[in-house]
């Protein structure tokens, strides 16, 4: 074999054996993909519970699992739901223990909701991609059935909003300024009383007035010292529209339309009053939040 020769059979080998290097290592040495995590804290809204059927079915359609079902394609991560039914601000903060936690969710005998998703954060670092928050209801809920119910509501602010400052900065804190931090309020499900009469009606005018005035205002403000975004569910499911735009629903006849979304996505109407979204209502709360969301994250 002439010189020549030989040197084009070791060319060419070297540029075979080089392909294959090219080819084997991306596989050999591909980085593992971080595991992101989406963090739920709150109250029964967070923790997804809604009237009838068993919790292990019923709370799996809450606004939570939707969301994270509906990131899955361009964002997964994996839920971490601290959700409980019946906390409070101050609850959320200080109290440990839950009495009824969120089903699959963590459970956290001997701290706090905050304290628990706060470790697990920090035993998480740089695997947060959201945190959502529904807190709050719970604080002025007793109210509706108070003999003033708006001097009530006003008497519960200045701790709602402190608690709600806390909350946003501990988070805040924890995350760093990257990561989305989402907390919400809720439908004006009180407006459902307008189909008791005379003073249901005007039970249902205060509930207007108080979450357009007050109640939402309020947790704005808290959830903005912290560059916490917050989704305005009141407005979003039509409590503020005229009550002469009427609508026909079934079994209640000829009501205003802002009654009659109260009706089809809560639990208020048909169910002595209970303030739960259905899976329906549920599915709104979680477009908004993803809504909300694509805004944040680029």
């Amino acid at each position: 074999m002439s010189r020549v020769a030989f040197r084009n059979v070791v060319l060419s080998l070297s540029l075979v054996a080089g392909a294959a290097a090219v080819t084997v290592a991306p596989s050999a040495g591909a980085a593992k993909k971080t595991t992101m995590y989406y963090v739920n804290l709150g109250d029964s809204y967070a923790a997804g519970y809604q009237y009838g059927g068993q919790p292990a079915t019923t709370e799996l359609h809450g606004y939570a699992n939707q969301l994270d079902a509906a990131l899955a394609k361009k964002h997964p991560m994996t839920l971490e739901n601290f959700g409980c039914g019946g906390a409070t601000t101050d609850s959320l903060l200080n109290t440990v223990n839950c009495p009824d936690p969120t089903t699959n969710g963590p459970t956290y005998t001997t701290t706090s909701q905050e304290a628990a998703a706060l470790a697990f954060i920090a035993a998480h670092p740089g695997q947060i991609g959201l945190i959502t928050i529904s807190i709050g209801g719970n604080d002025f809920d007793g109210c509706v059935g108070g003999s003033n119910p708006a001097t009530c509501v006003l008497d519960a602010m200045p701790t709602m909003k402190a608690n709600v400052e806390k909350l946003s900065s501990d988070l805040r804190t924890a995350v760093g300024s990257g990561v989305p931090i989402i907390g919400i309020t809720y439908p004006d499900v009180v407006l459902g009383e307008w189909l008791q009469g005379t003073n249901g009606k005007s039970l249902a005018s205060l509930s207007v007035t108080a979450f357009k005035a007050i109640i939402n205002p309020t947790l704005a403000a808290a959830y903005a010292t912290q560059n916490v975004s917050f989704v305005d569910v009141t407005t979003a499911t039509g409590a503020y529209t005229p009550w002469s735009k009427m609508t026909k629903l079934k079994p209640y006849g000829k009501i205003p339309v802002a009654v009659a979304n109260v009706c089809e996505l809560t639990w208020f109407c048909s169910i002595a009053g209970d303030i739960h979204p259905k899976t329906a209502g549920y599915k709104v709360i979680a477009g908004l939040l993803q809504k909300q969301y694509n805004t944040l994250v680029h």
